[in-house]
């Protein structure tokens, strides 16, 4: 008779990272100098504002909520106004606790952009203007200037 090794059962401490569900949380759109500005030729000049913040839902899982405003003025008229908060549900188990901080405000937000990139080109789209390609987001430099700045914060003078 031969000796045969049962399989193994998966070890129930691996890291683990799943993506639960990515959704549009809240969407506004505003026009307010509709229809006048859409006879104006120049270019907006465009200012974006970007965000992301976490939390725990339940044990294991979290919300990020990557939050974006973009303002659009020709001249000093507003053209157009987005204020999109994309989320997202995660499932984050496992990780060293060094590791967690990271993993919700790089990783996360990382897969969350591209659908809030989407959600702003449509709604920009929808409201009459070209559609806007917002340029990609470093949120690893963005961590570490928030982290450095906590840093410097709590430094005595």
């Amino acid at each position: 008779m031969t000796d045969q090794q049962a399989p193994q059962a998966p070890q129930q401490d691996m890291p683990l990272f799943n993506i639960e569900k990515i959704y549009v949380k809240d969407l506004s759109v505003e026009v307010p100098n509709a229809p006048a500005i859409f006879l104006e030729r120049e270019q907006p000049q465009m200012e974006m504002q970007i965000n992301s913040e976490s939390a725990p839902i339940e044990d294991g899982v979290y919300q990020c909520i990557l939050t974006i405003t973009i303002s659009a003025k020709i001249k000093d008229k507003v053209a157009f106004l987005v204020e999109l908060q994309q989320g997202g549900i995660f499932r984050i188990q496992n990780l060293p606790a060094e590791a967690l901080e990271p993993a919700l405000a790089i990783g996360c937000p990382n897969i969350i952009f591209p659908y809030a990139r989407e959600a702003v080109s449509d709604a920009v789209l929808k409201a009459g203007f070209p559609p806007l390609m917002l340029q990609p987001v470093n949120f690893e430099v963005l961590y570490m200037q928030q982290q450095q700045a906590k840093a410097a914060a709590g430094k005595p003078n």
